[in-house]
């Protein structure tokens, strides 16, 4: 089987194909880039998603040798993460799986994050401290689902080393 997925849930956009055993047939990114020192708006990345999401829908499937008569399902992230590029790629996506006829897999951006991880790593109940731009969380795997068992609400770890790094 194998899976087409979408992920735009901030300045990065990238689209790749995955076999159920986990094989990536491709994975292909562009990312939203700003002058030294700023930031990226959400109405200027989605532009910018929207600007590149077809180009790289055939990059993939063409470095990944499929049609889409070989897809059994579009996954994309549904969030967290920026509202309007989260919506620039879920609007494509959802086209596609209606024009296509395939399923639609909606995925936790985090979750899709630890399950790369879990792939890599062949771990099987893993407790993650999850950290990533606004979002830090303590996540453990446990009987085939995930239990968010702390997370911050003040300013995240991931948002810390970002203003750091600029």
């Amino acid at each position: 089987m194998l899976a087409l997925g979408f992920e735009g849930s901030a300045n990065k956009l990238g689209i790749g194909v995955v076999r159920d055993d986990g094989e990536i047939l491709s994975n292909v990114r562009h990312t939203f880039i700003t002058p030294p020192g700023t930031g990226f708006l959400p109405r200027e990345t989605a532009e910018h998603h929207r600007a590149h999401i077809f180009r790289l829908l055939r990059e993939a499937m063409t470095e990944a040798r499929v049609t889409p008569d070989d897809i059994a399902c579009l996954c994309y992230s549904r969030g967290p993460g920026m509202g309007p590029c989260l919506n620039a790629v879920a609007i494509v996506v959802r086209t596609l799986a209606q024009l296509w006829n395939e399923a639609l897999i909606p995925v936790n951006h985090c979750v899709g994050h630890i399950e790369m991880g879990r792939v890599v790593t062949k771990a099987e109940d893993p407790i993650v401290l999850y950290v990533s731009g606004g979002d830090t969380q303590v996540i453990a795997y446990s009987m085939q689902r995930y239990r968010i068992l702390g997370e911050t609400i003040d300013i995240t770890v991931g948002n810390l080393l970002d203003r750091f790094a600029r």
